[in-house]
């Protein structure tokens, strides 16, 4: 490994994600699942390096320099360093985009340990390519109209900004290895095979931007990658008690939020919402949050406290049922969903329950582009000519291909743990 990468590896930042579970309230279904955000953004920096050099030596006209391959290497590494506790559990109660926090943390990584000399060192330009790393995270920093977004690099090197986080495709290293990663400690069969993209990959001309193309016999090993990803979700990542578990979390995480102080920039002190607030107070948010609130004594923790002990022993919010919805526009009613099944009560029950008893999560699940099939954005070479794009429509690949490339699922629990309220609840769901 490059001596500049362990440099970045060595610091309170990125060592933090040793703390940070990779797949959140799965850890709780798969017990395997006990990896963190730390091995995997390794992986994608070795995946990264890997990419760019075999390019590289692919490819010596692209005029890919050493400070470009280090640059993407770090980007790789640096990736995921905005999540917070639970990974996407925390992001989608607290943060808006993880990769915004990604490019606030690695800013203060550089500073507070000095970094800009070590880097200058390396041989990299501090301005120009720390800019460039930041935009292979998050994308362009500024959204202006304009024909070429980023600054960075120009609009010949386009193709490096799609190995680590490809906007336009979604086929890149990051899910390369997540992919892998994930369904080695899940468990689960992979059927997409990375080695093969990796040799085949090849940058050519599209309109002018010099983009990362694939080979036209390997579009149904795109289709299972995808496959993959979508399999992912259905048995683990949405799974029904990997979602309760992810409610009771969220739920203790919010009930504690105004109680516990973390210490921050200048010794303020900031609660769990707002220390992302503060890249010092953020380093010190990972999933020991749980420990933290589990020991106290403190009596206002006392309820985030008895959601966390219920977890231990297995006192688990109960899906008490899920559909598919016919309306496309779910969301706007999600607020009212949980009013609407307590609404539903049936004839006789014996317990009463209202909407503060049900937890109503409306899951997406598709190929990384919502309702678009992402093998569309995708260009291929033939065997004949490696200069030439082109893209293949799906009706020349199989014709037992998805015709639909997204669903949603609605998930309806029951906060009360006892048998009883769970089976009435079961009753307001079917009615």
């Amino acid at each position: 490994m490059d001596p500049l990468l362990v440099k970045f590896i060595d610091t309170p930042q990125f060592q933090r994600l040793r703390n940070i579970k990779q797949l959140s309230g799965a850890y709780y279904v798969y017990p395997g699942a006990s990896h963190n955000r730390f091995e995997h953004s390794i992986g994608v920096c070795h995946l990264a390096g890997q990419l760019v050099s075999l390019l590289s030596d692919r490819q010596p006209d692209l005029q890919i320099t050493k400070r470009d391959i280090l640059c993407v290497k770090i980007a790789g590494l640096c990736h995921d360093l905005g999540h917070g506790p639970f990974s996407h559990l925390f992001d989608k109660m607290f943060i808006r985009e993880h990769e915004e926090a990604s490019v606030q943390m690695f800013d203060h990584m550089v500073n507070v340990n000095s970094l800009k000399p070590v880097m200058e060192s390396h041989g990299l330009d501090y301005t120009e390519d720390l800019l460039f790393i930041k935009e292979l995270i998050a994308g362009p920093q500024h959204q202006e109209q304009e024909t070429w977004p980023y600054k960075g690099r120009s609009e010949e090197k386009s193709f490096l900004y799609e190995i680590v986080a490809n906007k336009r495709t979604g086929i890149d290293v990051d899910k390369w290895d997540y992919f892998a990663r994930d369904c080695y400690h899940l468990g689960i069969q992979n059927n997409f095979d990375y080695q093969r993209s990796l040799k085949l990959a090849r940058v050519c001309e599209v309109n002018g931007k010099m983009l990362i193309c694939t080979r036209d016999k390997e579009v149904f090993n795109l289709y299972n990658m995808f496959h993959t990803r979508y399999s992912l979700h259905r048995m683990a990542y949405q799974h029904r008690v990997t979602n309760a578990i992810g409610n009771m979390i969220t739920d203790a995480l919010v009930k504690a939020d105004k109680h516990i102080k973390i210490k921050g920039s200048n010794n303020a002190l900031f609660t769990i919402s707002s220390a992302i607030d503060d890249m010092e107070a953020y380093t010190n948010l990972t999933d020991s949050i749980l420990e933290q609130i589990l020991q106290s004594s403190k009596p206002e923790l006392a309820e985030a406290r008895q959601i966390l002990h219920n977890i231990l022993c297995r006192k688990l919010y109960k899906c008490v049922g899920q559909t598919y919805p016919k309306s496309k526009d779910i969301e706007d009613d999600l607020r009212e969903l949980p009013r609407n099944v307590a609404e539903a009560r049936p004839e006789n029950a014996k317990v009463v329950l209202s909407a503060d008893d049900f937890v109503v999560n409306v899951v997406h699940m598709d190929y990384g582009m919502k309702e678009k099939n992402p093998i569309n954005n995708m260009y291929f070479y033939s065997k004949d000519d490696r200069t030439k794009a082109f893209k293949i429509d799906r009706n020349q690949v199989s014709q037992m291909l998805p015709a639909v490339f997204s669903e949603k699922l609605i998930q309806v629990f029951c906060k009360k743990t006892d048998e009883e309220s769970q089976n009435v609840a079961k009753e307001h769901f079917q009615k």
